[in-house]
């Protein structure tokens, strides 16, 4: 038991540690925040031991030099310790959200740097539960701890004016005292478990919020309405009896502190009035020892609801700090040398690959080399491993085995930057953000001005200028969450837009096209062809004209690659090349050859 409390401690010392390294830029304001809190505990001190002389001198013995002088000091009393006070919140709040900012950048810099695997194991609501809650518990963290001294200091000036009355009957009040923890230490404990299981309901509805959210289309296509609200109820229902609990033991501590506290202010209010019935104690003095006693214990509740939330910030802590501070999270590694143009060859070298947590290999013993201006196409069933190959060579993921090499030297000895921005990647999930159609496409040009005239080029060449100048604002259009505004087509249009402008050596075509009709079909297919000139590509097939004008073909099957060659070749011996192309092309060929079409020549 003791060593497990001594781990307990050990464990709050160092996510105190790690809180207080966030606070300590603006070390002064906490500084002078104590010195404001020490008058504050001070002057109300002084407020208790000026009730004997306004109870003896001015309404016992009616001095008037007393009324005279008294009530100043009682204002002056109250405005020093007002401004003490404002001075004290004001300095610990603005450091708080000074702290705020700073760990919401470390920690999205930190997630926006962790690799693509991490973000497919994690829910988006869980993250961002983590961002915005958990950092927010963080900010009173300091602050209440600061506030606790406040509340410490206060009692050792109270404690120190009832001794300064009566030693005798000011040690039997403190006897009571030590029992006023016991709700401090165990409430304590349970609101710091509850606050702990709160955050994480709070990032299940997260989560479950943002993916019902953005599949709001299929809940309205299969009238799922009812069943969305029910279950949005189940989980709301979980939060808010995690809830009740908080409140209620944060609630219980309160009359058990006061009762713990009216057994020792009985005892005083017996002894002392005896004590004055008996001519020992003038009631001025018996006043000011007990208006003492009663302020010492407003303090101590103080002191438990701040116990209260430095525990709730210590659960926030736990998960916050386990992203920040945890060696199994790690940020991606690189290497230090920059690749430029041109692209000269791609190796892969008996590469293996599997999925965290998984015991299969998504590809095995991958052996392909592309050379400078080819045009190779990927094609097999779904689940053969396409997309993940191509995953690869952004490093998106890092294989268990093998190599690949670009240029002759591994993926891993260049930086990610560079290598980022050699591949050029078009895929049929076009991701766009909630802003203008310009900034979109000049997305991750890292700020560099692009002249009007360019861009326009560019969007010509995509086949996107004509929509665009049509949309309401032109290119200062703003398209909405995810691009929403916008159609498929039009949407991997600026998508082509976007890499073009880009520029890079490498290009990947991830079934750019699959999830377009006809028409749209047909005007992203002459963009891309605009994209792929005089770029060595890797497309993953979808259109027929695509996979026959392609230099060679690599033909997979559950992470293998069983058959590489030219369209003809792979007919005559792949038997599962020919079946693809038999259930995918054929009837395309009859429709092309009964309505007298040409697929445009790749050029």
């Amino acid at each position: 038991m003791r060593k497990e409390l001594k781990e307990k401690i050990k464990i709050n010392l160092y996510y105190l540690k790690r809180i207080f390294h966030y606070f300590k830029p603006y070390l002064w304001r906490i500084i002078l925040s104590l010195f404001s809190m020490a008058v504050v505990g001070a002057c109300t001190a002084y407020i208790a031991y000026l009730v004997q002389p306004v109870l003896d001198k001015i309404f016992i013995q009616k001095d008037k030099e007393a009324l005279m002088w008294i009530p100043f000091q009682i204002v002056g009393v109250f405005l020093i310790k007002g401004m003490f006070q404002l001075s004290q919140s004001y300095l610990m709040q603005s450091s708080g959200l000074k702290v705020l900012e700073s760990l919401r950048n470390d920690l999205y810099q930190k997630m926006i740097s962790l690799p693509l695997e991490f973000f497919e194991q994690k829910r988006v609501g869980m993250l961002m539960s983590r961002m915005i809650s958990d950092v927010e518990l963080i900010r009173n963290s300091i602050p209440e701890v600061v506030s606790l001294l406040r509340h410490l200091f206060t009692m050792i000036g109270l404690v120190g004016v009832a001794f300064y009355r009566d030693p005798y009957l000011a040690s039997w009040a403190m006897v009571v005292l030590p029992f006023a923890f016991f709700p401090v230490v165990q409430f304590g404990k349970k609101l710091r478990k509850l606050g702990r299981r709160n955050q994480e309901k709070i990032a299940d509805i997260s989560s479950l919020l943002q993916e019902r959210f953005s599949g709001i289309s299929v809940i309205k296509a299969f009238c799922a309405e009812e069943k969305e609200i029910e279950k949005f109820k189940k989980e709301n229902k979980k939060l808010i009896k995690l809830g009740l609990k908080g409140v209620f033991y944060s609630a219980l501590s309160s009359p058990i502190m006061e009762l713990i506290g009216a057994v020792g202010i009985g005892v005083v209010v017996w002894y002392g009035g005896n004590q004055v019935i008996m001519g020992k104690s003038t009631p001025g003095t018996f006043f000011s020892f007990i208006t003492a006693l009663m302020m010492l214990y407003e303090p101590f509740k103080k002191m438990n609801r701040s116990n209260m939330k430095i525990q709730r910030a210590l659960a926030g802590a736990e998960r916050v700090f386990e992203i920040l501070d945890s060696s199994n999270i790690k940020e991606e590694k690189e290497g230090s040398l920059e690749i430029k143009p041109p692209f000269k060859k791609l190796e892969f070298r008996d590469v293996s690959f599997k999925y965290p947590e998984t015991n299969e290999f998504a590809l095995k013993h991958i052996n392909l080399t592309i050379y400078a201006g080819e045009k190779v196409a990927i094609v097999g069933p779904s689940g053969s491993g396409k997309t993940t190959l191509v995953h690869l060579i952004p490093r998106f993921y890092i294989p268990q085995k093998g190599e690949i090499l670009l240029n002759g030297k591994d993926l891993c000895s260049y930086t990610l930057k560079s290598l980022r921005n050699f591949v050029g990647i078009v895929s049929q999930d076009t991701i766009l953000f909630n802003a203008t159609v310009k900034e979109n496409i000049l997305y991750g040009l890292n700020n560099k001005n692009i002249d009007q005239q360019k861009l326009e080029s560019i969007c010509k060449a995509a086949h996107a200028h004509s929509f665009i100048k049509k949309l309401p604002k032109g290119y200062d259009t703003l398209i909405g969450e995810r691009g929403v505004k916008l159609s498929g087509g039009e949407k991997q249009r600026l998508s082509i837009a976007r890499t073009l402008l880009k520029d890079p050596p490498l290009l990947i075509l991830d079934e750019a096209t699959s999830s377009l009709d006809s028409e749209s079909e047909e005007i992203v297919h002459k963009a891309l062809l605009n994209l792929m000139k005089n770029r060595t590509c890797i497309i993953i097939a979808h259109r027929l004209s695509t996979v026959l004008s392609a230099d060679r073909i690599v033909v997979m099957y559950k992470g293998e690659i069983i058959d590489i060659g030219k369209h003809q070749e792979l007919l005559q011996r792949c038997a599962l090349y020919k079946r693809l192309y038999e259930l995918q092309f054929e009837e395309k060929n009859k429709i092309t050859e009964r309505e007298g079409f040409e697929p445009p020549e790749d050029r």
